[in-house]
This record gives C-alpha cells, structure tokens and sequence, in this order.
C-alpha cells in the first residue's frame, strides 16, 4: 500500500511531534508499505522517511525541480515535478490512503486538494486519516462538519476523513486499513 503523508518540513518542531514523525515511518516501514511524501530533507518530512527507511520501506520522495537541491537521501525514488501543483497531483494519483501529519498552510493545502478530488471522484474509497495532534486541526474539522449541512459541500466523501487525536489512535487507525 501507497501512503502518502503530508507533514511539515519545519525545523526544530517539539519533540511530541518529532516521536510521532518517526512512529508512523517505522509502522510504514515495518508494515511493508511504501513511503509518497514531498521529498524534503527537513522537517517531519525527513523523520517520516529516514524512520520508514530504516524500517524496510520503500520511500518515494515526489519534489518540484525548483527544490531539488532539498532531496532526501533517504529516497529509494524520486520523482520530479514541474512545480508544487504537479507534486499534489502525482501524489494524489499514487496514492492508497492519505496521512495528514502537523503542518501548515501547505499541509493543509495538500489536504482539502486530496479532499476535493475525492469528492469529484463520489465513489474514490481512499481514506484521509488526519493526525489532529493538540486539536492542531479543530477548526478545519469543524469546518467541513458545517459545510456537510450546507447545499455547496453536502457530505460528499467528508466520511473518508478520519481523525486520530493521539498518536496511538492514529496507528490503531492505520492498522485497520490493512
């Protein structure tokens, strides 16, 4: 299986989120699956992908030309892309489920375009699971809580994302997906 994770490439991130990078990497790893995230050496993004590494995955790293001099070592494969659009694209077409990690605005980004493309295709069964660290994400989520009663959203594949609020739960989640 093809897990794509969306993270933050921000240094000096607590060490809470820095365990939980690493956590998901080795379960990936360990797990037998493949690694698609952005490429970066930095940040969540390399933790996610040393720790899968380390643990016998396969890790893809998908990063725009214009970064490329931001590769991970790591990466058993890399692809390069034009710009970050084509980035989401290739990863969102790749990929079997979609992990949400602490981010920002990028990360959030990746998220509602994955979310967005799932809802165009009604019947995509590809899940979103959402790592809502410290309630990180609440007010996205509650955002597209509201929007489900709304004429512009109405429920469309929202059901497909899936929220774990520990890092334990986020795994027990993983898990259940095999």
């Amino acid at each position: 299986m093809k897990f794509v994770v969306y993270c933050s490439s921000q240094e000096g991130l607590e060490e809470k989120y820095r365990l939980l990078a690493r956590d998901l990497g080795t379960w990936i790893g360990q797990n037998g699956h493949t690694l698609l995230y952005g490429g970066s050496n930095a940040g969540l993004m390399h933790i996610t992908a040393a720790a899968t590494h380390e643990a016998g995955g396969h890790v893809i790293g998908v990063i725009p030309e214009m970064f490329r001099h931001r590769i991970d070592p790591v990466c058993d494969e890399v692809v390069y892309t034009a710009n970050l659009g084509d980035r989401k694209q290739y990863m969102i077409e790749h990929g079997d489920a979609f992990v949400v990690m602490p981010g920002g605005i990028g990360t959030i980004d990746e998220w509602m375009s994955t979310l967005a493309v799932m809802t165009i295709g009604n019947d995509d069964p590809r899940p979103i699971i959402v790592a809502n660290i410290d309630g990180l994400y609440d007010a996205t989520i509650r955002q597209l809580a509201d929007m489900t009663s709304t004429p512009f959203a109405r429920g469309k594949n929202l059901a497909r994302t899936l929220v774990a609020t520990t890092p334990i739960q986020l795994l027990t989640t993983l898990q259940s997906l095999q």
